[in-house]
């Protein structure tokens, strides 16, 4: 799989200055944890799942959670397990591709369970979804993941949901953030990436932001996010991969948006009146949030709706300014540091502060490509939504 790899390849490589490299679910954790881009989540009780997990590898989508936690009733539980379980068989006798694939679960137990259930279409699985994690409840998941994945013979990678009423309250957020750190260390290897429930941050404090505000305008939350980066994302080889927090709203309908797309002169590269369609479709605020995901340390985004999944990789490319700047910094001649003026003139690039900066750009431009000189977020977004 790659990123953008469902459009023709005349029309990728008429985008991309370099490509986006392919990969599979075998590939390096460091690869792999960069290359989520947008994780779509689908409840576990839909009963065409097989379907719609092939539809949208088909449309972009390079991973996928299905969820038997709390996009479902407590009631449909056993239901849900039983039909995942039918479901990565269908897909398995099948026999093509499918995106990165994780379930989410509720208890550690599951976890076992559901290995045991899935027999040879076990091999589909990357991993498991870790819900409301702290250190006593996390390490009990992880002890889990570790035994099944001995159990089934295969890699198996966890990601862990930051969302726990600890976490939040600051009177424990220390504490917490220091058992979390601690539990995820001891599994480092199993680890793939630490996702944000900003969704049950604001559900402590009876708090939902409009779409026109991002989760940083929330300050709550945005003083939680800056707080699990400060101590989980550190650039010094301590840190994880952080995936932006879910955006929750999608009256955009893929079906609406591209007919506007053609219609208008976007393909000529006038970005502006893309933004006004944007703003109009309450796709504003998401385009926001995934800038200010990028610079606060975040890669990647949990997404509830396809319609997330093209804004999230188009503007997860690499630009061709960000690439020269990064490769420059990172020139063996550099390595005693000092300061140079952009390729581009309008900045300082100074080697030794830049450095981290620069080595995460780089893996970026390995999973999402670097775009062209001349090609910007419009086209790159057109070319996702194949309009």
């Amino acid at each position: 799989m790659r990123h953008f790899g469902h459009i023709p390849t005349a029309a990728r490589q008429a985008l991309f200055h370099q490509e986006p490299c392919e990969f599979t679910a075998d590939s390096p954790a460091r690869l792999l944890s960069a290359a989520l881009g947008a994780t779509l989540y689908s409840p576990a009780t839909r009963p065409r799942l097989a379907d719609d997990v092939l539809k949208q590898t088909g449309r972009g989508v390079v991973s996928m959670v299905l969820c038997l936690e709390d996009s479902i009733q407590d009631a449909e539980v056993e239901v849900a397990e039983t039909n995942l379980v039918r479901q990565f068989a269908d897909l398995a006798e099948r026999g093509v591709a499918t995106p990165l694939l994780f379930v989410r679960v509720r208890e550690p137990g599951q976890i076992s369970d559901l290995v045991r259930r899935l027999g040879d279409s076990i091999r589909l699985l990357s991993g498991f979804v870790l819900p409301k994690f702290t250190e006593e409840r996390g390490t009990a998941f992880l002890e889990a993941l570790t035994e099944a994945e001995s159990a089934c013979g295969r890699t198996l990678y966890a990601m862990p949901v930051l969302e726990s009423p600890e976490l939040l309250h600051l009177e424990t957020r220390t504490r917490t953030l220091t058992g979390i750190a601690t539990a995820v260390d001891k599994y480092r290897d199993r680890v793939l990436a630490l996702r944000l429930g900003v969704t049950d941050f604001c559900s402590a404090y009876g708090l939902r932001r409009s779409p026109d505000m991002t989760a940083y305008d929330v300050r709550i939350v945005a003083g939680v996010i800056a707080d699990v980066v400060n101590v989980l994302g550190r650039a010094d080889g301590s840190g994880f991969t952080i995936t932006g927090p879910v955006w929750e709203y999608f009256r955009l309908q893929e079906r609406m948006f591209k007919p506007q797309l053609r219609r208008s002169p976007f393909l000529e590269g006038r970005a502006e009146e893309l933004r006004t369609a944007l703003i109009e479709h309450d796709l504003d605020g998401l385009l926001r949030e995934i800038e200010l995901d990028r610079a606060n340390g975040l890669l990647g985004k949990t997404c509830i709706h396809p319609s997330h999944v093209p804004p999230v990789h188009a503007l997860s490319v690499v630009s061709h300014e960000e690439f020269s700047d990064a490769q420059d910094i990172l020139r063996p001649e550099r390595d005693g540091g000092g300061v140079l003026r952009s390729a581009y003139t309008n900045k300082m690039n100074e080697v030794k502060p830049h450095r981290a900066w620069a080595e995460r750009t780089l893996l970026r431009a390995e999973v999402f490509g670097v775009a062209r000189e001349d090609i910007g977020f419009v086209e790159l977004l057109t070319a996702g939504l194949g309009a």
